[in-house]
């Protein structure tokens, strides 16, 4: 088993962003990384939707023989994980918006939180917020057209930057000095947030936490690969396989893309 792959979902292609974090920890350990970005974005989804969708994400990857699944996607993890536990009998990794230690250091104690409706809305992250963000302002905003710009290939585009900046407005005006980050896709947004935010606004995503997880997890469950031969990624997209492709420069890399269908 140690040496099948880990096995990695998301709403489309944002999800590579914790992809990055783990191949770098485990550059030794195989990787299947499944983008349903046909129906993307989950955030707008009801969760039934999302349950279903989430479980047809898994059963492709255990067809493929995969050991773990890494979930990695805000939206499916806050609305479906609890299911795919119950449902399933290999370890699964989740995706939480970094509230905690956003929390902790905010000096303005007001902080701000982008993410999907979905996430927002969900149980498991008003749980979480409530456990961590007494005494805390906490400024919620929903990234309508967010996730469908990066889809579309337009993450760096001036209808990108202008969109940010409107939906940021509210956060500056509550003088937030931390922005969680509650949807893989956004950390592909870093540069253009730099360019909109005061330099004393800290950005926190939860990819590099999401690879430590799944390191522990597999250790736990004696499933680390004890190969030292660098494991080739595998990446599947259900709609552009090109602009998965330019997220990971795969030709630069010599990385495939390959189309799937469900």
């Amino acid at each position: 088993m140690s040496s099948k792959p880990i096995g990695i979902f998301d709403s489309g292609v944002g999800g590579t962003s914790i992809w990055k974090e783990i191949h770098s920890l485990m550059p030794f350990e195989k990787t299947i990384y499944l983008a349903d970005s046909r129906n993307a974005p989950y955030g707008e989804k009801s969760v039934k939707d999302i349950v279903e969708l989430s479980k047809k994400n898994t059963d492709k990857l255990l067809s493929m023989g995969c050991k773990i699944i890494v979930v990695a996607c805000n939206t499916a993890t806050t609305n479906a994980i609890n299911e795919l536990r119950y449902l399933y009998s290999i370890p699964f990794i989740g995706i939480e918006p970094a509230i905690k230690p956003a929390a902790l250091k905010s000096q303005t104690k007001a902080i701000g939180i982008l993410a999907t409706k979905g996430t927002l809305s969900s149980a498991l992250f008003s749980k979480t917020s409530e456990l961590h963000t007494q005494n805390i302002k906490v400024i919620e905003v929903e990234g309508n057209g967010l996730v469908e710009l990066i889809e579309s290939g337009k993450k760096d585009s001036p209808e990108m930057e202008s969109l940010l900046k409107q939906l940021l407005q509210p956060m500056l005006l509550q003088k937030i000095d931390y922005l969680v980050l509650g949807c893989s896709h956004y950390p592909y947004l870093i540069p253009t947030l730099k360019k909109i935010l005061p330099e004393d606004v800290q950005i926190i995503d939860s990819g590099e936490a999401v690879a430590r997880q799944t390191k522990s997890v597999l250790t736990q469950h004696d499933l680390l690969n004890t190969s030292t031969s660098f494991a080739r990624p595998e990446f599947l997209s259900n709609k552009n396989p090109v602009i998965l492709a330019d997220l990971i420069n795969a030709e630069e890399n010599g990385f495939s893309v390959s189309y799937f269908d469900f």
